[in-house]
C-alpha cells in the first residue's frame, strides 16, 4: 500500500476538495500513513492491525460519549434498578458503533431511562435506532411534531385527513376526501415511506370509525389541545399509526410545536368541525 501525504489540520474544513476528504476518510479507517506510521512499510498484517486498534479507539470513544450523556441524565434522587444483563451487552455492542453525536445524545438517554424505569426499550426498538441516521431521527422529529392523541389515548396518529362516508350531505360535496397535504408542512410521502421503511410508521393507512355526530374529540398535539366537534355525521380520520418501535423511541423526543401547521388543521377542518 503506498504511502500518501498527510493533511494539514487547518485543511480539515467542510470546503476542501473531494480528494483531500478521501484522504482525510482513510486516515480514520487506518488505510493511510501519519505520524509514527507508514502503511506503505507495513505488513498488510501489520496494517490490519493498525486498522483494527483505530477501530477500537474510536468504538471506546464513542461508548465514553453515550456513557457521559447517560450519567448527565440519570438522577441521583432516584432509585436505580439492576438491568438485564443480556440488554446491557446488546446496548453496549450497538451503541459502540454510534458515531454521530446527534445519536449519541439519544443513546445516552435512552439508558439513563432504563436505569431509573427499565423496561422502556425493547431490543427490536435498540436495532432498529442503530440503523437509523441523524436525517432519518429529524424525519421522525418532523412526523411526532404533527402527530395527535386522540380523547384518552396513548398512541400517536399522524393524521393525513378525513372524508365524507356517506349521507345525503355527500350528494353535495365535491370530492369525498379531504388531504392535509403535509408535504407543505416538511413531510412528503417521500419522507413517510423512508419512515415507514425504518419500521416507525406502519405501512398501512388507517381510518377511525364514524365519528359521533356532536360528540367533542379531544386533540391533543405537544402541548397544545384542541377540541373539535363533528357538525354532522358520516365522518372519519385517516392516519398513519406509529409502530411500537416508532412509539417506544417517541419517548426520546420533545419536538416543538409547529404553528403554522396547527394554524393550517385548524382551518382544513373548520368546514366540517366546530373547534374549540
Amino acid at each position: 500500500m503506498a504511502d500518501t501525504p498527510s493533511v494539514p489540520k487547518s485543511e480539515q474544513t467542510s470546503d476542501v476538495s473531494a480528494r483531500k476528504k478521501a484522504l482525510l476518510l482513510g486516515r480514520r479507517l487506518g488505510l493511510t500513513s501519519e505520524e509514527g506510521y507508514r502503511a506503505s512499510q507495513a505488513s498488510i498484517a501489520e496494517r490490519a492491525e493498525h486498522r483494527q486498534r483505530k477501530l477500537d479507539s474510536q468504538y471506546q470513544a464513542n461508548l465514553e460519549a453515550v456513557y457521559t450523556i447517560a450519567l448527565a441524565n440519570t438522577p441521583s434522587e432516584v432509585t436505580g434498578t439492576d438491568l438485564d444483563p443480556d440488554w446491557v451487552h446488546q446496548f453496549f455492542q450497538l451503541a459502540e458503533q454510534i458515531h454521530n453525536r446527534k445519536m449519541q445524545e439519544l443513546w445516552g438517554r435512552i439508558l439513563a431511562y432504563e436505569i431509573t424505569s427499565p423496561g422502556n426499550f425493547s431490543l427490536r426498538t435498540l436495532a432498529t435506532l442503530k440503523q437509523l441516521t441523524h436525517k432519518e431521527a429529524q424525519f421522525f422529529e418532523k412526523a411526532l411534531a404533527m402527530a395527535v392523541k386522540i380523547n384518552n389515548e396513548s398512541r400517536h396518529k399522524l393524521i393525513i385527513g378525513y372524508r365524507y362516508a356517506g349521507g345525503i350531505g355527500k350528494l353535495f360535496r365535491k370530492t369525498d376526501a379531504i388531504s392535509i397535504g403535509l408535504s407543505q408542512f416538511g413531510l412528503p410521502y417521500s419522507t413517510i415511506l423512508t419512515l415507514i421503511d425504518s419500521g416507525i410508521l406502519h405501512r398501512s393507512e388507517f381510518e377511525t370509525g364514524l365519528l359521533n355526530s356532536k360528540t367533542p374529540i379531544s386533540f391533543t398535539l405537544q402541548d397544545m389541545k384542541m377540541t373539535l366537534t363533528p357538525k354532522g355525521g358520516h365522518l372519519l380520520f385517516s392516519y398513519y399509526r406509529l409502530t411500537p418501535v416508532g412509539e417506544e423511541l417517541a419517548q426520546l423526543v420533545r419536538p416543538g410545536a409547529d404553528i403554522e401547521y396547527t394554524k393550517a388543521i385548524k382551518a382544513l377542518f373548520a368546514k366540517d368541525f366546530i373547534i374549540d
